[in-house]
């Protein structure tokens, strides 16, 4: 992120308020590997990157809270005894659920005024939502010295995406954004929280986002299903194996004993989760290990389990996978976040990046009509107080 882009934040909040303010830089988020294990209780992997939003925050005088989104150029006020969602999609449902949750915590928040804008792509699956949420939570938090822990901040974020979105989303995309730390990704077991820091030493790699820019409209009615099946998998096996306690925790074994009481959808999905939970500790000994061709093979194999078990890939996406598969500069690549458009996260040589940006745009325009955008990203640190 430019030094420019803060100041232009910090400049709009000054001329709207006339206010000196609060800097927060929240960062977006990969999910090295572990998909849609999250709200399964299982392992995931992710890091927080140089893309954030920036969010300018003061205390205000007046009796309502003004928000103005500098990415969409529109203004929100708040009164905070009258909080209504808005449109479904709207990016003020966010704003709203977090003023909502924090008022059901505590007493102490104030009238504010707020500015926020960044650079991370919306709806590429780096977790914009998740950014602005617990941005605006932390700054809040150290606007009014109101004392939440990190997980507090997290469980407002998540409730706000579930009552206000309605995104049935699991904890990883908050709780990285604020343990994130630099050159490292993050070992979290979601079943507990409990994580590791794993450091990053990636040589004379690169990680490449490639995006579809394509969102299918079922994303999120068919990322709520996805849970929906999981967890009708997940009572079949505990039905059989009551120790059990998520999906997460039954091996393939267990899963097969049960498999004549499951549909074939959900007899899959449970097959991809247990599978995916295996590949992310594989993961683990390959990235400490610097067995970068070991952990590109891994990515490859989670996304033929996204497409083919989980079903949450499309047609562009296996496309940009495919086509990775045929450079030997390329490691691994797979789709990356929900599913049905979004990003593929690759693992690329360096010195191959601009030739594989340029080959992947000729050969995605020419079967799609449109053009890919591409983001190399870094390990960054998490959710934190910053200066202009």
């Amino acid at each position: 992120m430019s030094k420019g882009l803060i100041e232009k934040i910090k400049n709009k909040f000054e001329q709207n308020f006339s206010l000196n303010p609060l800097l927060i830089k929240s960062p977006g988020r990969i999910n090295l590997i572990g998909e849609h294990t999250d709200y399964n209780m299982g392992l995931v992997f992710p890091a927080t990157i140089d893309k954030s939003i920036i969010i300018a925050i003061a205390e205000s005088k007046k009796k309502i809270s003004q928000i103005y989104s500098v990415y969409f150029d529109e203004y929100l006020e708040i009164d905070f005894n009258n909080l209504k969602k808005q449109e479904t999609g709207s990016w003020k449902n966010y704003v709203i659920g977090v003023v909502s949750g924090i008022l059901n915590s505590t007493d102490k928040i104030e009238n504010f005024n707020l500015v926020f804008g960044g650079d991370i792509p919306i709806g590429a699956g780096l977790s914009s939502s998740a950014a602005l949420e617990n941005g605006i939570v932390y700054g809040l938090n150290e606007l009014f010295n109101l004392g939440l822990s990190k997980n507090e901040i997290m469980d407002i974020s998540i409730a706000a995406e579930h009552d206000f979105a309605g995104v049935e989303c699991g904890v990883m995309d908050q709780f990285a954004n604020l343990n994130g730390k630099e050159e490292n990704a993050i070992l979290l077991d979601c079943s507990d929280l409990s994580f590791q820091h794993i450091p990053i030493r990636l040589d004379n790699y690169q990680f490449l986002l490639i995006n579809t820019n394509v969102k299918h409209q079922l994303a999120n009615s068919e990322y709520n299903q996805r849970k929906l099946e999981c967890r009708t998998g997940s009572l079949a096996i505990q039905n059989k194996y009551p120790q059990l306690e998520t999906l997460s925790q039954a091996n393939l074994k267990q899963l097969n004993s049960v498999k004549d009481n499951l549909s074939t959808e959900v007899f899959k999905r449970c097959l991809y989760v247990i599978e995916e939970n295996g590949r992310v500790k594989a993961s683990k000994t390959a990235i400490e290990e610097r067995d970068w061709q070991s952990f590109g093979d891994l990515l490859f194999a989670s996304h033929k389990g996204l497409s083919k078990l989980f079903e949450v890939s499309c047609t562009e996406l296996d496309f940009l996978v495919d086509l990775a598969k045929e450079d030997k500069s390329v490691l691994g690549s797979r789709m990356m976040g929900g599913g049905f458009g979004g990003c593929t996260i690759n693992l690329i040589r360096k010195d191959a990046i601009e030739k594989i940006i340029s080959q992947t745009n000729k050969e995605y325009q020419l079967k799609f009509g449109i053009s890919i955008s591409t983001y190399a990203v870094d390990i960054t640190e998490g959710t934190r107080i910053i200066e202009a």
